[in-house]
């Protein structure tokens, strides 16, 4: 317990000195002098001019109150929103720079005008006005309609006049100076796509010195200056706390230094520009919209100041979870259980991270959406993940499997318990079937039968030679051809057990494809003799796969589960049973209710009913058979699609079995319930790559209404991509004995089915009843199909998101992280599609060439 708890400390620890890490202080010039002035806007974090919903004087009157400690000059954009601003403005001293906002509306072009012109005679202390703001950059006015309007406020007033545009523009626009008594120009680095500790240098006071150089005799007033604290990235400008804090500071000493005069951009972040300005365009406030500041103009920064409730959350709520795995799986060796200790930390700080979004963005409902619907994702995706590492864990880094069952060496005279072999087949090749009789024919056992159990097969010329052959064999080799019969293949296995010799103590189920090991029953059987055995089961295995390329792949592939899941499974008697190469004790078999026929996956349907019935399952890790891989790449999707099918079918029915205490102990309802959650991986990338392709639309052709979602999202998807790809390629290397090509081949394999995965868990959502479809494994073709006749959806989706990706990167671009992230993420989606043609042109290649 003691050192569960301090191993545990240690992680929670090691958590909250990440965070400090990633939140080390930053030094920053210190400023202790006054701010030579603010831009501002006044609307509140819910307001916006877009919507008509504006600030009330009170608000107004306490934004300039606190606005006074820090600066004496304000600058407003509109004189018609908000005409209280000077008046209130003179009760603390303070001086403003007044603007008139002008556009296309021309008869809200004059109301501005006019009500400047109004404002600026009664306030006196209104020392400048601004007539018009990047008015020419929007292209709203033409040069000559912006001088007439400037024309008339020097007309009309005693304050100096200007109007406010970038740099290019004034240099561009020499006509234009001598309209006005000084010139107003924004000097926004970040624009320029400048790195921040560049920005003053390279940016601001090269196009200061420009533009006094091109016009020595005006005064120039730097509008506006700053740096934008959260947002995408623009080309090398990294928004960030830490960088405003620096550059602004940076920027006080320097203006102070050359005495600058200058208004920073500015006062309060302003939610409502991100619908204009894209999401940087919330975050150029020195205060947050809630009236915070953001950094202090002296001492230190820290990017996220509020990092230690954040850690300390993290560190909490990963403790519990650390502890109770620390103490149960001490066996472990020390590296593993510092490994998943820290995958359970940073699991929970991701979380808690992600519930911090809300407050660390001012999320527009587009991203709240992206919020809502990626955060339960999200959780799903951490257990996925922890799931597949516990997995990762106990394979890698136990000391020795705690139940470990291997061949038993029955010496002569020892008892033999009476074995009934039971053979279900439908349509099969009959060469294929005798095959494997003959192999049974061939066992060093005495006390056994086998029932052929051909069920729907209608060519007579199919199961005839079947029949014939049984007859050839003997008295142990009993046919029977049922048709019509119910049931598929456990109606086919109910049938055969009415008809199996009384004698019989276990059945045993082999698939027709199977050549068996002389020695299978002799080396098992003696398992039987412990009452509590009711399945004695051994691996899948594959033959005539050397030479086709498409067998060989999936032939590894199939070997991955039985190397790595089904170890990991039988240490908590929890193993899956599969259809062929197993023993189960009869009276378990006929006692808990036979083969349920209800379901297309009856084999783990009565795997799962013979433990809850409180009876031990045994997993031997030796090939005692060997069968064939499915024909072709139709066969192959349509053989897992069965199978998530009947997962679901069972999972829905057996769920209470499964989530409450009861007959199955805590490690078996843990991995019938999460055993198939890689299958609801899939099932997520499906919803997900339909969503992504739907937003990715809406990006291309509404740019104005669907924006790229925050890099907070699309970070932990893509490290889930890649944190389940390294462990099933580690636990590969390390378990199956193949080479890195075979790996990488059954790693195309396993990802080319998330298609037929997908479709069959939400089929198997849906419907109540499915078809049992038999796997070919061999076909007779006059010629070679179109391979891609077998993964058309496939080949639409990747078509589709291949669009998507070509959409993007010309409309979208890759200037942003966000934009680099959303490509990758479409990449990563495309990858299973893309496996699905690899694997069915490879399949379409090999054809029925085989060892």
């Amino acid at each position: 317990m003691w050192r569960a708890l301090l191993l545990s400390l240690l992680v929670a620890g090691l958590n909250f000195a990440l965070w400090a890490v990633v939140n080390r202080p930053v030094q920053v010039p210190d400023w202790t002098g006054k701010i030579k002035g603010m831009a501002v806007n006044w609307f509140q974090r819910y307001q916006s001019p877009i919507k008509h919903i504006y600030a009330d004087e009170a608000d107004i009157e306490s934004d300039i109150k606190l606005l006074s400690q820090y600066t004496s000059h304000l600058r407003t954009y509109t004189s018609t929103e908000a005409p209280s601003v000077p008046r209130l403005a003179a009760k603390y001293g303070m001086t403003v720079l007044a603007g008139a906002w002008l556009d296309r509306r021309a008869e809200n072009s004059e109301l501005e005008l006019q009500a400047m012109i109004d404002s600026a005679r009664q306030n006196k202390n209104i020392d400048r006005v601004i007539v018009g703001n990047e008015t020419l950059l929007r292209q709203d006015l033409s040069p000559n309609e912006l001088i007439g309007y400037l024309d008339r406020a020097r007309a009309a007033l005693k304050q100096p006049v200007s109007t406010a545009e970038p740099v290019g523009i004034w240099l561009r626009n020499p006509k234009l100076v001598k309209h006005v008594d000084f010139i107003t120009v924004h000097l926004l680095p970040y624009w320029n796509g400048v790195i921040r500790r560049d920005a003053l240098g390279l940016s601001v006071l090269k196009d200061y010195n420009d533009l006094r150089a091109r016009y020595p005799d005006k005064h120039i007033l730097i509008g506006e200056i700053g740096w934008p604290s959260n947002g995408d990235r623009h080309e090398y400008a990294q928004p960030s706390i830490a960088d405003e804090a620096q550059f602004l500071r940076e920027w006080f000493y320097t203006a102070d230094l050359y005495n600058l005069d200058y208004f920073i951009e500015e006062a309060f972040d302003q939610p409502w520009k991100e619908a204009g300005e894209g999401r940087v365009g919330a975050y150029w406030g020195m205060f947050n919209s809630d009236r915070q500041p953001k950094f202090p103009l002296t001492g230190t920064v820290v990017e996220d100041p509020q990092w230690p409730w954040k850690a300390l959350i993290g560190s909490l709520l990963g403790l519990g979870p650390m502890f109770w795995f620390a103490r149960h799986f001490m066996r472990f060796k020390p590296a593993g259980i510092l490994f998943y200790l820290i995958l359970l930390q940073l699991s929970a700080s991701l979380l808690v991270w992600s519930a911090m979004v809300p407050y660390a963005f001012y999320l527009s409902p587009f991203d709240w959406t992206m919020l809502i619907v990626l955060f339960p994702a999200q959780i799903a995706i951490v257990m996925i993940l922890l799931i597949n590492g516990f997995e990762f864990t106990e394979v890698l880094w136990r000391p020795r499997w705690m139940r470990q069952f291997g061949l038993l060496n029955p010496l002569p005279g020892d008892p033999q318990p009476f074995v009934s072999i039971h053979l279900a087949c439908c349509n099969e090749p009959p060469e294929m079937v005798i095959l494997t009789l003959d192999s049974l024919a061939a066992l060093e056992y005495d006390n056994f039968e086998v029932l052929v159990l051909d069920n729907n097969t209608k060519e007579e010329s199919v199961w005839r030679p079947v029949e014939e052959h049984c007859a050839k064999l003997g008295a142990k080799f009993r046919f029977f051809h049922l048709s019509p019969w119910p049931g598929f293949k456990a109606g086919a296995l109910n049938f055969g057990l009415t008809e199996t010799d009384p004698r019989a103590e276990a059945v045993a189920v082999i698939d027709a494809d199977y050549v068996v090991r002389p020695d299978w029953l002799r080396a098992l059987t003696g398992y039987f003799a412990n009452p509590k055995v009711a399945l004695v089961q051994c691996p899948q295995a594959h033959r005539d796969w050397e030479h086709n390329a498409f067998r060989r792949m999936t032939n590894w592939e199939y070997d991955g589960f039985f190397r790595i899941g089904m170890h990991h499974r039988n240490e908590r008697n929890a193993i899956i049973m599969h259809g062929t190469m197993t023993m189960v004790r009869r009276s378990a078999l006929q006692d808990t209710g036979g083969w349920s026929e209800w379901t297309i996956c009856e084999d783990a349907e009565l795997g799962l009913r013979l433990m809850h019935a409180g009876y031990d399952t045994l997993y031997v890790d030796e090939i005692m058979g060997r069968g064939l891989t499915p024909a072709d790449f139709t066969a192959y999707k349509s053989q897992r699609y069965r199978w998530a099918f009947g997962a679901m079918q069972v999972l829905k029915a057996r769920w209470n079995w499964m989530t409450t205490k009861g007959p199955l102990d805590a490690g078996q309802r843990f991995h019938f319930l999460t055993g198939w959650f890689s299958w609801f991986a899939d099932a997520l990338h499906l919803v997900f790559t339909m969503l992504a392709l739907v937003w990715t639309a809406g990006m291309i052709g509404l740019p104005q209404v669907f924006s790229l979602p925050l890099d907070l999202f699309l970070i932990p998807l893509l490290g889930f991509f890649a944190f389940k790809a390294a462990f099933g390629v580690i636990l590969y290397r390390v378990r199956v004995p193949c080479s890195w090509r075979d790996t990488l081949s059954a790693s195309i394999a396993s990802m080319a089915l998330s298609h037929a995965i997908a479709r069959g868990i939400f089929l198997g959502l849906w419907k109540k009843h499915g078809e049992f479809v038999r796997t070919a494994k061999s076909r007779r073709l006059h010629g070679r199909p179109n391979p891609f006749t077998a993964v058309r959806e496939e080949l639409l989706m990747f078509v589709a998101i291949g669009l998507g990706i070509f959409g993007m990167w010309h409309a979208v671009g890759i200037n942003y992280i966000e934009g680099k992230l959303w490509i990758a993420i479409l990449a990563a989606q495309a990858i299973p599609y893309a496996s699905a043609m690899i694997g069915a042109v490879v399949a379409g290649r090999s054809g029925e060439k085989s060892g």
